[in-house]
């Protein structure tokens, strides 16, 4: 019989407290509460709450039953992400712990399981900062939600079966390419002999390429053995723009009856930093991409699937970027499996924020190291891994060690340790570093010999800029709004024009919830490029606006179009995001003049943002609607209006999916808006608004909230069943149209 994974993801009883007699499977729980996974052990405010009201001790029970007809196979309960330590019992037996929120681990629970009787999981999940974790023992500017926020499955296998397997892509940029296949067997059996070792590289149901070989079985866990298909010759190659992806699959086959099977997704692509840049495929290719936390509003971490891959969807195709970092801990598969899929880079690192601690705590980041790269080598859009602490000072010991583990584990990828402090010793491969040099003056970027001490270029990467340096909220005066934005355009132009910089990783996506030590005292970091409903700001249109406008035109003018936003009154200078060849200013209908985008100052960028510095009207007279106009070979292909007397006309509803699926948890993103009849938005306006769902649905967080400059975003996630959720928007004085969503 094949393996099994069966989701357990459904139907948990959860306590917000943890006694030693829950772990019995015989205890009442008829007091704990139904929950489903992913699950927060509490819900938040939005902003300005106690970050230790999550931090606490709490209790998750989960009944199911097994058949029969696994009596003779081992059965192992996997936790994709559990914050931060967890215990694991089953039917009242101890059967496993783990340290660390981040990275996933598994109990065997074979000699605990009743057949066709009920079985109970308990897990105590300790959610406190615990010293003897990463990334705790000190500050750390960001939070760590609690609970059990990632996926639980059932898995079944045969006592000799397939722990994992890392498919090497090698001699990619030849003709004839090859898979080098490393595969981990466990074998708890008495069964010895010969074996057959399947191994197949498809395209849907085309093999490209197949081999079988014979192997004399081992007793132990995670025996390696290799295997290699050679002669490739039709794989494509993965790439930013070409996403080819080829499943591989490998099999074995036992003289004592034992079989299994194990599939990864693979794409062949080399990616290298040097001394003069990135590489991707042969071909220099500037990075340009922004940090990501995995934090929701009120929620969390705990997100499922689709929200998770909506973020890579943002990312990618609303931003345009080509690389994100995973700042700073492994993130969700399903994030990852999504940049994958639509040629995002990512730079992963291991979980941690300035602070080492003792030997113990190191040993615990060691093992992160190891259960990333384990859980994530298979990933062509991974082309680095962090292992160091963030910002952290020089631990060559600590430091030599993480290096070698990942080398020791994959010898495809670059490694890389983040810091912010120059001359810091250079033990892995490429030297990444913070530099929030640039603060609205001349200077933008550090030399890099500067920063690293060293007489000569190395492989060299900027992974944060601006940040805390200049942090803006979407509901900011104009101006702070404009050179939040014009940062990024001169950091994103600046190591453009270096050749001896990879590219730049800004700080940050999107605003996340922190620590007190931190943000704006209200418990968030207002740092991102977008709100931490996932809602722009200015400077999102400066991302958006590189790309070409064969995929999309854009026009974005970075302005409210009012006479008394702006200090003194002033409306100059007009900055406007855009990919157009020019852009025609008419206001009351009349043109003021054609401008082109700056290419003196921004050469580094292919489409620099256009500057208007004079426009005609003194204070006090009489206001005028403006429409921007953007041009490409002559011909007017986009324009923006603005209105001389902006007032509320309607709230536009636009959700990310209608379609949802039944079964696990499933969530969506809709985004409401009070706009004018130029259909943009009126910033200060922060009225109350009310939702109304119906159906098999909820939603995530309170049902009466308030526009958040203009906008808010919710979330709605099934309940298990299937059917039509409903949902309904209204302020005081507006009514947005009723949503429908099926759950399939």
């Amino acid at each position: 019989m094949p393996r099994q994974n069966i989701s357990l993801n459904s139907v948990w009883l959860y306590k917000d407290n943890f006694k030693e007699e829950y772990i019995n499977s015989f205890y009442d729980d008829s007091d704990f509460i139904t929950v489903n996974l992913p699950h927060a052990n509490k819900e938040v405010p939005y902003n300005y709450f106690d970050e230790k009201s999550y931090q606490f001790v709490s209790c998750y029970r989960k009944k199911f039953t097994v058949g029969m007809e696994n009596k003779d196979k081992l059965l192992f309960i996997d936790f994709e992400g559990v914050m931060t330590y967890a215990r694991v019992f089953c039917n009242g037996l101890y059967v496993g712990e783990h340290k660390g929120g981040y990275t996933p681990f598994s109990v065997d629970i074979t000699s605990c399981v009743n057949f066709e009787e009920e079985n109970v999981i308990a897990v105590m999940v300790d959610s406190t900062e615990r010293e003897d974790i990463p990334p705790f023992g000190y500050v750390i500017d960001y939070l760590t939600f609690g609970g059990i926020y990632r996926e639980v499955s059932l898995r079944i296998v045969d006592k000799v079966h397939i722990s994992n397997v890392f498919a090497k892509t090698l001699r990619v940029l030849k003709e004839e390419k090859k898979v080098l296949a490393e595969v981990y067997i466990n074998n708890t059996s008495k069964a010895h002999g010969g074996f057959k070792l399947n191994a197949y590289l498809s395209e849907g149901e085309r093999v490209l390429a197949e081999k079988q070989e014979l192997f004399s079985l081992r007793y132990g866990i995670n025996c390696k053995f290799e295997i290699q298909l050679d002669c490739i010759k039709e794989a494509k190659l993965w790439d930013i723009d070409s996403p080819n992806l080829y499943d591989f699959k490998v099999s074995i086959e036992c003289c004592s009856g034992y079989d299994d099977s194990f599939a990864v997704r693979i794409g062949f692509r080399e990616a290298i930093v040097t001394e003069g840049g990135f590489y991707l495929n042969g071909r220099r290719l500037k990075i340009r991409g922004l940090n990501r936390h995995q934090s929701y509003p009120y929620v969390g971490y705990a997100m499922p699937a689709r929200a998770q891959r909506n973020d890579a969807d943002i990312l990618k195709y609303d931003l345009n970027l080509n690389t994100v970092r995973t700042s700073h801990y492994p993130q969700s598969r399903h994030f990852l499996d999504r940049c994958d899929e639509i040629g995002l880079l990512v730079f992963e690192e291991i979980p941690g924020w300035q602070h080492i601690g003792n030997e113990e705590w190191k040993a615990v980041a060691c093992e992160n190291v190891r259960e990333m790269i384990k859980r994530d080598w298979n990933h062509p859009s991974i082309f680095l891994w962090g292992v160091r602490i963030n910002e952290s000072g020089d631990n060559h010991d600590f430091y030599t060690k993480t290096n070698a583990i990942a080398h020791e584990l994959d010898d495809t990828r670059q490694t890389g340790g983040v810091r912010c402090i120059e001359r810091s010793e250079l033990l892995e491969d490429v030297y990444t570093m913070n530099d929030f040099i640039h603060r609205g003056e001349e200077i933008v970027l550090r030399d890099q010999k500067h920063v690293t001490g060293l007489d000569k270029h190395v492989p060299y990467m900027v992974t944060e800029f601006n940040g805390h340096i200049y942090p803006t909220k979407r509901f900011d005066n104009e101006e702070r709004l404009i050179e939040q934005a014009l940062r990024h355009f001169r950091v994103n132009n600046k190591a453009a024009l270096e050749n001896n910089i990879s590219g730049a990783i800004g700080w940050c996506a999107f605003d996340y919830n922190t620590h007190f030590d931190f943000g704006s005292g209200d418990r968030i970091c207002y740092h991102g490029v977008m709100d931490m409903f996932r809602i722009h700001k200015f400077v999102a249109f400066m991302y958006k606006s590189q790309v070409s406008p064969d995929k999309e035109v854009i026009l974005e003018p970075l302005t409210l179009w009012s006479r008394g936003e702006r200090n003194i009154g002033m409306i100059v200078p007009q900055v406007i995001c855009t990919n157009c060849e020019a852009v025609e200013l008419y206001v009351e209908g009349k043109l003021l003049g054609k401008y082109y985008p700056d290419k003196e100052n921004f050469a580094g960028l292919e489409y620099p943002p256009v500057f208007i510095h004079e426009i005609p009207g003194d204070w006090g007279v009489s206001w005028g609607e403006a429409e921007f106009k953007g041009y490409i070979n002559g011909k007017e292909v986009i324009s923006k209006k603005f209105c001389r007397n902006p007032v509320p006309k309607l709230i536009t509803a636009e959700a990310d999916d209608l379609t949802l699926s039944s079964g696990d948890m499933d969530a969506t993103r809709i985004v409401y808006k009070i706009v004018d009849k130029a259909g943009n938005i009126l910033p200060y306006i922060n009225e109350p608004v009310e939702f109304e769902i119906s159906g098999p649905g909820e939603i995530i967080g309170p049902k009466i909230t308030a526009f958040i400059g203009g906008c808010i975003a919710v979330w709605i996630r099934t309940m298990g069943e299937k059917g039509d959720i409903k949902l309904k928007a209204r302020s005081s004085r507006l009514e947005a149209e009723e949503l429908t969503f099926m759950v399939i």
